[in-house]
């Protein structure tokens, strides 16, 4: 099992479980059109529908199989201003994919680098992943400068690949390997 030792903190943020306390937060941008946009299948939640999120979140501490996710809050000024995650997605190849969703009112400020940051050297460093790789929509530039901006390269576009609401939909594959990720935080 894998499990981070929380909170983990950053210059500017601390990554903690999510509880049930976080209710509020986290529907305050899950009801939000603009923070579903990009997301499959996703529409702006009820907040009975964030409740059950929250609460599927919460159980999310820690990565003890394949295929199992890890979801951290994260935390500035004492709110819950968005979540990352790692899903362990091979065991044998020890490779994850990372998420994020995050509050439009904290954006432009690197917060959201940050965070993901943070996880990503717990997944190298801890874990011993090899590889991490994420996925966007392909017109969901946010993400894609995101992903860029942790080291990652673009690997794959994937041609019309996925419906997206009922239209076939371009990808964007981003990955960075261990070695890429200990170089790049490497000092001077």
């Amino acid at each position: 099992m894998f499990q981070p030792t929380f909170p983990l903190r950053t210059a500017r943020l601390t990554l903690r479980p999510v509880t049930v306390d976080d209710l509020d937060d986290v529907y305050a941008y899950q009801r939000r059109p603009d923070v579903v946009r990009w997301m499959l299948g996703a529409e702006p939640r009820t907040r009975e529908q964030s409740r059950a999120s929250v609460l599927a979140m919460a159980g999310e501490d820690a990565l003890r199989a394949e295929g199992d996710c890890l979801t951290v809050a994260v935390v500035s000024d004492a709110t819950v201003i968005g979540a990352v995650e790692l899903v362990w997605r091979s065991e044998r190849d020890r490779t994850a994919e990372v998420g994020f969703v995050f509050h439009p009112a904290h954006g432009g400020r690197g917060l959201a680098t940050e965070a993901a940051a943070a996880l990503l050297g717990w997944g190298f460093g801890e874990v011993g992943l090899h590889r991490v790789y994420g996925r966007c929509h392909a017109r969901n530039e946010p993400s894609a400068r995101l992903m860029t901006r942790l080291g990652m390269r673009r690997e794959a576009h994937h041609v019309r690949s996925y419906l997206f609401d009922g239209e076939w939909a371009d990808q964007f594959v981003f990955a960075i390997l261990a070695d890429e990720w200990r170089s790049r935080a490497a000092p001077g």
